[in-house]
């Protein structure tokens, strides 16, 4: 096997990146007519010009002061912290489960994050629109504030997380009046800010000057107002939502009163009678409405008058009937009960979406026979990337359970 001149070598060294004094660690074979190994074929040396001691790199728009082993490593460390946060909310919304294991490492991360006025402004606004523009997360929303409120360290001169938010509240607080006589989607959106702050009024928690936990009396006042607006409008939309805030804070609102000598629970029934009797609402509403207040004389449900322990609850006699009725939610997540006026309605909706599973129980049972093709497919095995997986997932469980 000829290679040709060393002149050759030296060119053919230079052409693939080899200096010449590097020809010495190149394998030459045996020109003999016996070789004892094979010929092996070497790559050629590439001279790399990265360093080891160079800077290290970072995407433009990256924090170093997020972690990206927050949120139970969720987030790749690129996000920005609108999408951070409402990424975390979102997890919040589908699995409100996990808000005690993940709220500390959550509020952790946002203090790292958060230490200029604007980042706890924009913060404040996310929370806030979820709690009133996401359907059932109005209470862990009230949950959340109050935990922020109490560990966000940030305490600039625009006011801490509780103040940011309570400014916030009222710039809706202030539209109240407009808003209870504007259209459709206002006054939707109306409601679900005055169920927030109802929410808000029963979860967040005020230190007293002597460490006494108490509620903040703002939020009482706010509440106060707001049934009188939504009274003062008595449409059917705005009865239904005065309906809830007061079976959801009715009893709190008038222990309060009567503590500092206040009949006001008083004059909020007697107008709610009053709007019964004159008002042009459906007969639904108006049943609705003597039934809040059928529930008001019961003490708010924590006992029933002239009813024995061993009596059947009906509509009739109880006027905590309707409230141990099940919660049923429509296509677009909406909970509806049996004191909704559009009850029927509904559950006949969700009697037609049941209809489509015909092959399963109430409960879940599998009602297909052995025979099934569709189900003997999936009882083909996993895919083995999927059972270890599964067997990883098994231990794991198996090993917390044990601790």
């Amino acid at each position: 096997m000829d290679l040709g001149s060393h002149s050759t070598l030296n060119e053919h060294l230079q052409q693939t990146g080899v200096s010449s004094g590097s020809q010495d660690k190149v394998p030459v074979p045996d020109s003999g007519p016996e070789m004892d190994e094979p010929c092996v074929a070497v790559a050629p040396v590439v001279t790399s010009k990265l360093s080891a001691k160079a800077p290290e790199f970072y995407p433009s728009g990256y924090s170093q002061n997020f972690t990206d082993s927050s949120f139970d490593d969720r987030c790749d460390g690129y996000m920005t912290l609108a999408e951070y946060v409402q990424d975390f909310l979102n997890h919040l919304t589908e699995q409100p489960g996990c808000f005690e294991t993940e709220i500390e490492q959550f509020a952790e991360t946002l203090n790292g994050w958060v230490t200029a006025d604007e980042a706890l402004q924009e913060l404040v606004e996310l929370v806030y629109q979820q709690a009133t523009s996401v359907p059932n997360f109005s209470y862990m929303g009230a949950r959340l504030c109050n935990y922020l409120s109490h560990h966000l360290t940030i305490n600039p001169q625009s006011g801490n997380f509780r103040q940011l938010l309570l400014q916030r509240c009222r710039t809706e607080y202030e539209n109240r009046d407009e808003a209870t006589k504007g259209d459709e989607a206002t006054r939707k959106q109306f409601h679900a800010f005055v169920l927030f702050l109802a929410e808000l009024y029963l979860n967040l928690e005020i230190k007293g000057t002597k460490g006494q936990v108490t509620r903040a009396d703002i939020l009482q006042e706010g509440l106060r107002e707001l049934l009188n607006a939504l009274l003062s409008n008595p449409v059917d939309s705005n009865l239904i939502c005065a309906v809830k805030l007061l079976k959801l804070t009715g009893s709190v609102l008038e222990d309060t009163w009567k503590e500092k000598g206040k009949n006001d629970m008083e004059e909020v029934i007697q107008r709610i009678e009053n709007v019964v009797l004159d008002a042009n609402c459906s007969r639904d509403v108006k049943h609705m409405l003597l039934k809040l207040v059928e529930l008001r004389s019961s003490n708010w449900g924590r006992y029933v008058h002239g009813t024995s322990p061993h009596t059947e609850a009906t509509p009739e006699n109880d006027p905590n009937y309707f409230m141990n009725e099940p919660t049923f939610y429509t296509s677009d997540g909406v909970p509806f009960t049996a004191a909704d006026p559009d009850y029927q309605e509904k559950y006949q909706e969700l009697l037609e979406r049941e209809d489509f599973f015909p092959d399963y129980e109430e409960n879940g049972t599998d009602l297909a026979g052995p025979g099934d093709p569709y189900f003997d497919d999936l009882d083909d095995g996993m895919d083995p990337e999927i059972e270890e997986a599964y067997e990883k997932f098994c231990l794991e469980s198996e090993h917390k359970r044990k601790q």
